[in-house]
């Protein structure tokens, strides 16, 4: 399945391996092949114990892939080598294990997945106590570990973390979302939970039917291959379907790793994470909670969502693509509540990291509280007509310095007068411009974006 005694060559790109959701990859090739993972466990327990003192203290959770157990096995062979004492919570989802790692006082935490990748991807996230990612300086210097490492042999330790104590943590973890809510009951509901074959699976049902509910479980039988597999918070017609054919009335989809969830009301239709805001950031100020009236999202976020919240004189602040990113402002403007649009919620007071599981408590005890259905719940948020068009570049100048898609991006901003919104930025991996029009006419949107296409295409392409 790997090679335990791969060397990574000038070839491979190692001047950052940590991009804004760790270290991503396929499982077994670089950098997350065996060798280069143990001098990932090593390079984070030696640099902790300089600092600390002391050898490190470690806990270690994964999602449902098959390559789970033997990345865990190889990161503990090396942070073990460095003295380091690695504790298992065997699979739990990526918040899970932040919470972990604060409550138990552990020194890092480290999360083995890649989300919403399909299986053969993995990933390694590494979290400090306070639930936050390490900072960018600490993942440079394990970068250079790995430089520095490659053309030196690693020695070889056979060891596991210590599992001892995964009931425990994982029932640790439920306690505490449990008694986050100790008025929410939902006797005579019916739930459709959609665990995407991954690290909800068990979870999940568990934890909703500690509060009455009738919890009817799909995609919940993870066999290391299918996680994510046409199921979860990226396919939505397999719960959509369950939830009208069980006369539910919710559904919730996970992903891989539950740091996020996406829903489904009684009859069927989305409730993405921009309604998701819209609901919480009302059922918020209710109670008071809402800091400064202002919601933190990305840049992706549909204007509608903007124009909501603005009637009801809440403000929005954007940020890039990226829950890091909404976390940074979350932190920086002290707002109380923030997310993304594929269901990312962040609550900086609760977790600094996206909880699925929180978020539909949350979205629950609206309901519950209101005695609403959650189409209801919607009422007031509008989601305007998107198109998205690509076009291929043969150079990324900046869109202001090209006096043509200048002129052109003005204008068309003029037209939509505060009723759409222009959005047009470079793909991060690809020479490509992205043009993204919201307003309120699918056609009229439509023609705009063909036209500053054509524009970019005469200048850049």
């Amino acid at each position: 399945m790997y090679n335990r005694n791969f060397v990574p060559t000038p070839k491979h790109k190692m001047d950052k391996l940590f991009g804004t959701d760790g270290i991503r990859g396929v499982a077994g090739e670089f950098p997350l092949d065996a060798r280069t993972i143990q001098i990932v466990g090593r390079s984070l327990a030696t640099r902790m114990a300089a600092k600390l003192g002391r050898p490190a203290r470690l806990v270690i959770g994964r999602d449902t892939r098959a390559s789970g157990e033997w990345i865990e096995q190889a990161f503990c062979s090396g942070a073990s080598s460095a003295h380091a004492e690695c504790n298992s919570a065997g699979v739990i989802t990526t918040p899970g294990v932040a919470f972990v790692t604060r409550h138990f006082e552990f020194d890092a935490g480290i999360v083995i997945s890649a989300s919403h990748n399909p299986y053969e991807d993995n990933g390694i996230k590494i979290f400090a106590p306070s639930g936050k990612k390490i900072e960018e300086a600490a993942e440079r210097l394990i970068e250079q570990d790995i430089r520095d490492a490659a053309d030196h042999p690693i020695e070889k330790i056979s060891s596991r973390a210590d599992s001892f104590r995964v009931e425990e943590f994982q029932k640790a973890y439920l306690d505490y979302l449990s008694g986050e809510f100790p008025s929410l009951s939902l006797k005579g509901k019916k739930i459709v939970v959609d665990c995407a074959n991954g690290a909800s699976s068990d979870l999940a049902p568990e934890l909703f039917g500690r509060f009455g509910a009738e919890i009817v479980a799909i995609n919940n039988k993870p066999d290391g291959r299918n996680i994510n597999k046409d199921c979860g918070s990226l396919h939505l017609d397999a719960l959509q379907n369950k939830v009208l054919e069980e006369k539910a009335d919710l559904g919730v989809a996970f992903d891989g790793d539950a740091d996020r969830s996406l829903f489904v009301d009684e009859h069927g239709d989305l409730v993405d994470g921009d309604a998701t805001l819209w609901i919480l950031a009302q059922y918020f100020r209710e109670h008071h909670q809402l800091a400064d009236h202002t919601v933190v999202a990305t840049v992706m976020s549909n204007i509608g969502l903007e124009l909501a919240l603005a009637s009801n004189d809440i403000k929005l602040i954007r940020t890039s693509v990226g829950d890091k990113y909404v976390l940074d402002e979350l932190l920086r403007s002290g707002s109380s509540l923030g997310g993304e649009q594929s269901g990312h919620i962040i609550i900086p007071k609760k977790s600094l990291v996206g909880d699925g599981m929180m978020t539909a408590l949350l979205i629950l005890e609206a309901m519950f509280e209101k005695i609403e259905p959650l189409s209801r719940l919607t009422t007031g948020f509008v989601r305007y007509p998107q198109t998205l068009v690509n076009v291929r570049v043969r150079e990324k100048r900046p869109f202001e310095g090209v006096p043509e898609i200048a002129s052109a991006s003005k204008e068309i901003e003029g037209e939509l007068d505060g009723s759409g919104r222009l959005l047009l930025r470079y793909s991060g991996t690809e020479n490509l411009a992205r043009v993204m029009i919201e307003g309120k006419d699918q056609i009229v949107i439509e023609a705009q974006a063909k036209r500053l296409a054509d524009v970019i295409r005469n200048s850049l392409g």
